[in-house]
């Protein structure tokens, strides 16, 4: 006898197949049969009418802190995700010294978003090590499972200390780094992240450690991989997003040849500047791309909600570094000054993440009653109104406002016409979801029910076999996740059921106070998700936690 059998339902096994009507057997969390099945279950679901679908991989998140108090991963697992990779873009929290908890905290504020109030009450901080970060995680037990890659720059802070921010690692120091990684390796990470974006800035305001690796560290650190014969590389190149520069391009080379293993890169998104820019990078980069080299993208516009009291958008701007990490006080004193303004406005003669288009820039909430008759107005009508610099009303607004105002950036992929092009080209790996990240900015942890919704169901610019595809089989097999991403016997039960006639999820979100201590972030819900299976046990029934916390570390060695 089964412990469960899905019967009646359309299957689409994530290779690309033609979708069957087809009963799913379930026993002991291994999918057993696939096709008309005859035997009995414990218990059976009716999946009539609905797409059954194995779950969904997302690549790119950065849940590293949160899973510390959320088994649910939220809100990745309400739109079908089942398996999420974690310690991505260079930052994360192992192996991190007592000591240098702070600075790791920090880290995550500056370049993930995350408040440092929420991660001081949230971080269980029971680890050291990387192989007993991922023990920890293990113990406390999670509704998805986890993959882990390892984010150089703790990595480096172990080693190096404080010093890690201002140099390259010496020989000793980079064998050392280089051992902590081949032990992370045999506890099973899934390979290493590193940055060197400009708006990747840490502790106080200095570079974010690992992109002072040399070189020559980056080589030793390839290498390892290149020994254990496994594993990949995610590095963010988002100085200029639609495309690779020199530079860049020597990064991917260096990356690639040395470790002889995959290697994704951030991020690849329209413009309105260029609108030829994505097309040109590709035909430029094919040479790497066909040595394993992916580009990742979205399906969605990339919309951001913003404040300047954590102005992670302007981070690449060597005048907004003093901003960060100070008293709302001391930094309305340097938004206040005329020499940041000029140094500001010079800066954004050569845009490269914030290109300056004050019309997308609107006015989403304000703390202050007189200045709630700019809600819905865009900075460069209030400029006009005052009679002044479009940077000088957007910073005085925010002034009187004591830095609580909330703006809406239209970011990149604004024209969504445009964003057929990047999902339905076989050299972009979709994802980018930053899931758990600039949780009061933005939230594209719904990208899968949108693609179904939207580019599958409502404008379809690709079959429901093919965007299937794109998001489990695809992303298994970049990772080497070879026991999950599809629906066949011998795999795991990992299943997205959803209704295709309803799924989906909305490009904005709405704004939730669940955090630790009531911290605020943006969350996307899901539509059209009727069950979720992980390892064969029911996560969600129509959104419903059904208690189950079956998720599982994943180890590179035995996926």
């Amino acid at each position: 006898m089964y412990d469960l059998i899905i019967r009646n339902g359309t299957v689409v096994d994530g290779t690309g197949a033609d979708k069957t009507h087809s009963d799913v057997a379930i026993q002991d969390g291994v999918i057993v049969e696939v096709g008309k099945v005859a035997g009995r279950a414990k218990q059976t679901l009716d999946a009539s009418d609905l797409v059954v679908a194995p779950g969904f991989i997302d690549p790119h998140t950065h849940y590293d802190a949160q899973i510390c108090w959320d088994a649910l991963t939220t809100p990745s697992s309400w739109h079908g995700v089942t398996t999420v990779m974690m310690g991505n873009c260079g930052v994360g929290l192992a192996p991190c010294r007592p000591e240098n908890r702070d600075i790791a905290a920090w880290d995550l504020v500056n370049v993930e978003a995350i408040p440092f109030d929420v991660l001081k009450k949230g971080v269980t901080w029971d680890w050291e090590s990387f192989p007993e970060y991922m023990v920890a995680a293990d113990k406390r037990g999670s509704g998805l499972n986890l993959g882990f890659s390892c984010a150089l720059t703790p990595f480096r802070h172990y080693v190096l200390g404080e010093e890690s921010m201002d140099r390259a690692a010496t020989k000793n120091e980079t064998i050392e780094i280089s051992r902590l990684l081949e032990e992370a390796m045999a506890a099973g990470a899934f390979g290493f992240s590193t940055t060197n974006a400009g708006q990747h800035v840490g502790y106080k305001g200095r570079p974010l450690a690992c992109r002072l690796a040399s070189d020559e560290e980056l080589r030793a650190y390839c290498n390892v991989l290149r020994k254990v014969g496994r594993g990949s590389i995610e590095v963010a190149l988002t100085n200029e997003v639609s495309k690779v520069s020199a530079s860049e391009r020597d990064l991917l080379e260096l990356l690639l040849t040395e470790s002889t293993r995959p290697v994704t890169w951030l991020a690849l998104l329209n413009r309105d500047d260029d609108p030829e820019a994505v097309q040109r990078t590709l035909n430029e980069v094919d040479d790497l791309i066909k040595r394993g080299a992916r580009p990742q993208s979205t399906v969605r516009p990339f919309i951001i909600q913003i404040d300047l009291r954590t102005p992670f958008i302007f981070a690449n701007m060597q005048c907004w570094n003093p901003v960060l990490n100070q008293s709302v006080e001391d930094q309305i004193k340097i938004l206040s000054d005329t020499s940041f303004r000029d140094a500001f406005k010079e800066a954004l003669k050569k845009p490269l993440i914030f290109s300056s288009r004050w019309e997308v820039m609107t006015v989403l909430e304000t703390s202050a009653p007189e200045l709630a008759q700019y809600v819905g107005q865009n900075i460069q009508q209030i400029a006009n109104g005052w009679g002044v610099d479009p940077v000088d009303a957007f910073l005085d607004l925010a002034i009187k406002d004591k830095l609580s105002t909330q703006y809406n950036y239209e970011l990149f992929n604004s024209d969504e016409s445009r964003i057929p092009e990047l999902i339905t080209d076989p050299r972009i790996l979709i994802g980018l979801s930053d899931g758990g990240a600039h949780v009061d900015a933005l939230c594209d942890a719904g990208y899968c029910t949108y693609l179904l919704g939207t580019w599958v169901r409502d404008n379809p610019v690709m079959s429901l076999e093919r965007a299937i595809q794109r998001i489990t089989t695809e992303p298994a097999n970049f990772f080497g996740i070879e026991k999950r991403g599809r629906i066949a016997e011998g795999m795991a039960a990992d299943l997205a059921i959803f209704d295709l006639s309803t799924v989906g999820s909305d490009k904005t979100g709405e704004m939730r106070f669940d955090l630790p201590g009531g911290g605020r972030r943006l969350v996307v819900p899901a539509r059209g998700m009727e069950y979720t299976f992980v390892n064969g046990e029911n996560l969600y029934t129509r959104g419903e936690d059904m208690g189950a916390r079956s998720g599982q570390v994943l180890h590179s060695a035995d996926c």
